[in-house]
């Protein structure tokens, strides 16, 4: 089946209430059963269900409907199945209205069709989850922050971010590294904006594909006649950049006999440029950014170690995005209201399946190529809402499987490290039990029985 839950019966009659519990696990859920009100409320402050199923009349003072009231209360996510007596169902239909302060998810009418109750829990569960995932995304939205175009919810960006103010406005010179498309000039440029340097120029170079020669005229420029089509004097980058910041992307690109060059003008705040032999002072403060491990380059002597250790005064970086998947949905919003303003489209969100998709999804390209799936979807969709419909292919047919976080599992038994490595697998399937057992390569049946060994729902 693919959507297992949690279940609290509540049932004055024990037989019954275990009859109902026994139909429910042969589906494979976890379930527990309580035989009155105040037991159920007692358990649902400890652990919150997923689903209720409650006898509408109960013995004692708490009825079907307090334990409604309590449970919308306690865990507004969990769903509540009441279960009424022939002569009930107007009063049960009462608590179904979407006007109804504490709204019941479904009702059943005694007796039970056990098939029907196991549909019934399947779709309650379903919309426990789907319930469980928008309060997640609204709070990771209500948390989400920006700065300067760098956008997101998670700790590690709150970090990178943090960073950049406090060295926004000093004289270091910054290497920053991550993967192509994870925001390198996004950080550039909020650094120089953030500096007092910002009413001054940035410009920004590309070193990937530009050789030597080329290189060193466009960062120190050249005088008329220095080589063939040199018509008139021109200024370099550096120049240009007098006073302000200069951005180089892919500085691990650089040739070496220009590292050598480069590393001059850091040091000496002068630049010569080709053709001539007048040194003229610059006042330019450089940011560095490279996909390649430089340390690595340096080792191997394609990179300079000087100009290494003098690029990297301050190191940041950039994690890739499937390492912060929790700034994904923010992200989403975000590029949706460009795209909105670019395209002069006005499309108000994403359900949550298409956002489960995209979240999941391994982002080689990282935010430039989210940004990119964004815009497209926007530019295309017919609705005023993107659905899984207006996903690429390549994303809505993802089997892409998000690992859980590294552990470290030093001194524990072989036992522990099983049901470790099963509470893992169901994480990483959303508690689908079937996709579990298939990537854990056992039977369901199998994967039960350990479930209940290990005490696990």
């Amino acid at each position: 089946m693919g959507d297992t839950a949690f279940v609290l019966v509540v049932e004055d009659e024990e037989a019954h209430g275990e009859a109902i519990a026994e139909g429910l696990k042969r589906a494979g859920h976890a379930c527990r059963v309580v035989n009155s009100g105040a037991e159920a409320i007692a358990s649902i402050r400890q652990r919150p269900p997923d689903v209720v199923v409650t006898d509408y009349r109960l013995g004692g003072d708490i009825s079907g409907t307090d334990v409604l009231t309590e449970t919308k209360r306690i865990s507004p996510d969990t769903q509540v199945i009441l279960i009424t007596a022939h002569g009930s169902e107007d009063l049960a239909r009462d608590v179904l209205r979407p006007s109804s302060p504490a709204r019941a998810f479904d009702y059943l009418r005694k007796p039970i069709d056990l098939d029907e109750l196991r549909t019934v829990v399947e779709r309650a569960a379903r919309q426990a989850l789907l319930s469980r995932e928008s309060r997640g995304l609204r709070e990771q939205r209500r948390k989400a922050f920006s700065f300067e175009g760098l956008v997101g919810s998670s700790p590690v960006m709150a970090r990178v971010i943090d960073r950049v103010r406090r060295i926004a406005d000093s004289k270091l010179t910054v290497l920053i590294v991550g993967e192509s498309g994870v925001g390198k000039e996004l950080v550039a440029r909020a650094i120089h904006y953030n500096s007092s340097r910002r009413t001054k120029p940035l410009r920004v170079i590309n070193c990937a594909g530009l050789n030597e020669n080329l290189l060193e005229s466009e960062l120190f420029g050249h005088v008329r006649g220095a080589f063939t089509g040199a018509t008139a004097d021109r200024k370099g980058l550096f120049e240009a950049a007098d006073g302000g910041t200069l951005f180089l992307d892919e500085v691990g690109d650089m040739p070496l006999a220009m590292q050598a060059k480069l590393l001059r003008a850091l040091e000496n705040g002068e630049v010569m440029p080709v053709g001539s032999n007048d040194v003229r002072k610059v006042d330019v403060r450089v940011v560095a950014a490279t996909k390649r491990d430089l340390s690595e380059m340096v080792v191997k002597g394609t990179f300079r170690d000087d100009l290494y250790y003098r690029l990297k005064q301050v190191m940041i970086r950039l994690p890739a995005l499937r390492e912060r998947r929790e700034d994904i949905p923010v992200l989403v919003d975000h590029f949706i209201e460009e795209a909105n303003r670019r395209h002069g489209k006005n499309v108000k969100g994403i359900t949550s399946e298409a956002l489960r998709r995209l979240t999941n999804y391994t982002w080689q390209g990282n935010v430039r190529e989210l940004r990119s799936t964004i815009d497209s979807m926007v530019v295309l969709t017919e609705h005023e809402t993107l659905d899984v419909d207006d996903l690429p292919e390549n994303v809505r047919g993802t089997t892409d499987i998000v690992l859980a976080a590294n552990v470290n599992t030093a001194g524990l038994s072989m036992s522990d490290m099983e049901k470790l490595h099963i509470m893992n697998t169901l994480k990483i399937t959303a508690g689908n039990r079937e996709k579990a057992a298939k990537i854990l390569g056992i039977g369901a049946r199998t994967l039960y029985r350990k479930l209940k060994e290990y005490g696990l729902h």
